[in-house]
Formats: C-alpha cells, sequence, structure tokens
C-alpha cells in the first residue's frame, strides 16, 4: 500500500508541476503577448474606443496572438456605415486597425429610418442613428426604399450635386441643418430658421467660398439669404436677406 501511495503521490506532483508549468508559461506569453498600443487609422463615423471594443471582444481579445489567428486573412464586415476593416499586427504589444468607411453622400428619412445612400443614390445603410457631418436631403419625391438600390427618384443627376455640396461643405467647414431641393431642383441650405437659397448649382463653388463668412451672422435671424444669382465676379448686392413676417 505504502509503495501504490508513493507512486500516487509522484504522479500527482508530477503533473502538479506540470500544470504549474503550463500555467506560469500561460501567465508569461500573455504578458508578452498582451496588446499595449493600438492605432486605428480611418475611423470618423466611430471612436477609436468603439472600434477597439469591435475588434478586442472577448476572451483573450486583447492578446497579439490570438488576434493574428482571429484575424488571418480575414477582414472584419457587417458593421453599419464600414466597408471592411483589417488587423495589422506590428509587433507582439502592438495592433493597427484599418478601417474602411462607406462612402456616403447623405440621407433621406422613410418609415421613421434614416436611409443612408452613396454617389450613386444606392442605399447602402439604413439606421435610427444620425451621423453627424452628413446631410440631411429633402424635398426628393420617392415612394419606397430599398437597401443595395437606387433612391427610386426621377432625376439622378441630383445625387452628383448632393455629393459636390457635401465636400464642399467638408472643405469650407460649413454644417447646415438640412439640405433642401424644390421641384426645379433648387437647392435652399437650413441654418436653424434661417435658410439660404442658392439657386441651381451656377457657380456654387463661388457661392460656398463666400457663405463660410456670412453663416456665423445668421445667428438668431429668421428669413431667407438670397444667394442664387451670386458669383465671384458679382458684387454683394446680389446678396440679400428677407425677414420672415
Amino acid at each position: 500500500m505504502r509503495r501504490e501511495n508513493k507512486k500516487r503521490l509522484l504522479i500527482f506532483l508530477i503533473i502538479f508541476i506540470v500544470l504549474a508549468g503550463l500555467f506560469a508559461a500561460f501567465l508569461v506569453l500573455e504578458d508578452y503577448f498582451r496588446v499595449e498600443k493600438v492605432e486605428v487609422i480611418g475611423a470618423e463615423r466611430y471612436t477609436e474606443d468603439e472600434i477597439r471594443d469591435m475588434v478586442m471582444s472577448g476572451t483573450l481579445g486583447d492578446n497579439s496572438l490570438f488576434l493574428r489567428l482571429k484575424y488571418r486573412d480575414k477582414e472584419i464586415k457587417d458593421i453599419p456605415f464600414v466597408e471592411k476593416m483589417d488587423v495589422k499586427i506590428e509587433d507582439p504589444k502592438s495592433i493597427t486597425i484599418n478601417v474602411y468607411e462607406k462612402a456616403i453622400a447623405g440621407y433621406v428619412e422613410y418609415l421613421g429610418y434614416y436611409m443612408y445612400f452613396d454617389k450613386d443614390g444606392i442605399i447602402v445603410e439604413s439606421s435610427t442613428r444620425r451621423i453627424e457631418g452628413i446631410p440631411f436631403v429633402t424635398g426628393l419625391k420617392f415612394d419606397h426604399c430599398v437597401m443595395y438600390e437606387p433612391l427610386p427618384i426621377e432625376n439622378k443627376d441630383v445625387f452628383a450635386e448632393i455629393l459636390s455640396l457635401t465636400q464642399l461643405m467638408e472643405k469650407y467647414d460649413i454644417q447646415t441643418d438640412r439640405i433642401y431641393f424644390d421641384r426645379n431642383m433648387e437647392i435652399t441650405l437650413f441654418f436653424g430658421e434661417a435658410r439660404v437659397f442658392m439657386g441651381n448649382f451656377d457657380n456654387i463653388d463661388d457661392k460656398m467660398i463666400r457663405l463660410q463668412y456670412i453663416i456665423p451672422k445668421l445667428k438668431g435671424m429668421k428669413g431667407v439669404l438670397h444667394m442664387e444669382n451670386y458669383s465671384q465676379d458679382s458684387h454683394n448686392d446680389y446678396i440679400t436677406f428677407k425677414t420672415d413676417e
């Protein structure tokens, strides 16, 4: 019996030493591969913390070795407003997350949802979330919306105009509440209770350049600023403000 007990004790000790060694090795490796630096590139519609949480979720989510195996030759998709993301392991303690966002020109409201469309008018996202920096477009006539299909309006050229407007607003740091297109596809920009009637797309770059300096003066005003006849070569008399009655 004593010999059997000694044998059992020896086996137990061996197992304990092996397990303790494996546990110690695991702790060393876990510390060695623990990610301490995360660089997020290309994210504008999500914060760096939000992107980090998406990529590094779950058990061992902060382990670079695990992340290398998890995302090896694999792109992260099915995230709203994101075309794809990929993860690059720079070294055991640092990773880079590249975010490729969907190119969105604007959005319309339909049945309580915000339908985001690209430069070709194709609906690329449906959400209850309003994304700052993307213009809200009104005045377009349509009776239905289908994901990944063009917004069904007659004048398809308006989408190129919306994209150009978005780019110009970004360039000149202009924040508008919404863009309105009337039946003649002429443009009105809303800034609180002040509206700016831009008219058609003629001289739109000149109009936007001038508008960036006028916007601060519109704060608290109610009425329409007429810029439809303005161009860089015209006189400021072509800009008039009509107060609401």
